[in-house]
């Protein structure tokens, strides 16, 4: 089974179901992942924060150095031992937060829902946490094609695709 621990600041609007995105979105980067069976035979948790601007600046600037707010970011808690080897319970896969007023912003700029701008930062975000990056070029290519085939899953289209055109 999967878990995921939502908590959402006031700015995030109350009326969407924040917690289904947030799963669906897991659900659909762990798919796409090495480790697929996360979730179905073998439970994994996630916590999943919509926070504000000032919040994601502070941490993106204790822990990434960056003093900015950015759109997302990503605390894993298991490491690739943990994700490859079988074990008896839950795994708690770790913590991911998204800035509300970047979220929004980057949105506007696409012209796209900000759900659905979240639910493709939420699979970054996953992937993210089950090991990927996108610090080399090799690298960047794989997370990007298991976002799109995770959104894809999901009935949304490839959101690079304006980038390539």
């Amino acid at each position: 089974m999967l878990d995921v621990l939502l908590d959402a600041d006031p700015e995030w609007d109350s009326s969407t179901d924040w917690a289904a995105l947030a799963r669906s979105a897991a659900a659909a980067a762990i798919a796409e992942s090495p480790f697929p069976e996360l979730g179905r035979e073998r439970g994994a948790e996630i916590s999943v924060r919509l926070a504000g601007d000032e919040e994601v600046h502070a941490l993106n600037a204790k822990w990434r150095g960056k003093d900015k707010p950015t759109n997302v970011l990503s605390f894993p808690m298991a490491d690739a031992d943990d994700l490859e080897r079988p074990a008896p319970g839950e795994l708690m896969l770790g913590d991911i937060i998204l800035a509300h007023g970047v979220c929004a912003s980057e949105a506007a700029t696409k012209a796209i829902p900000l759900e659905r701008h979240a639910v493709h930062l939420l699979v970054h975000g996953t992937l993210h946490l089950l090991g990927h990056d996108h610090h080399e070029d090799a690298a960047a290519a794989d997370m990007e094609a298991r976002e799109i085939r995770a959104l894809a899953r999901l009935g949304i289209a490839d959101p690079y695709a304006e980038r390539a055109a």
